[in-house]
């Protein structure tokens, strides 16, 4: 049996998976907003996400390519 990872582990995780794709985050509570200014037409701004919904949306970027499409 392989063991979950636990929310900070994951949260480590994704952090560094943001900064890789130029990506800030901040934390308010257990809801993070995620920010993109570097390498866009106009800024992203993602706010209000569960940990689950960085990871889902990074991970999405990351296959799609440094320019999320």
């Amino acid at each position: 049996m392989v063991d979950e990872p636990t929310d900070t582990e994951r949260e480590k995780t994704m952090r560094k998976l943001a900064a890789r794709l130029f990506f800030n985050v901040e934390k308010q509570g257990s809801r993070f907003t995620i920010s993109r200014y570097l390498d866009v037409p106009a800024p992203i701004l993602y706010e209000n996400l569960t940990l689950a919904e960085v990871e889902e949306l990074l991970n999405t970027w990351k296959l799609r390519g440094l320019h999320g499409g």
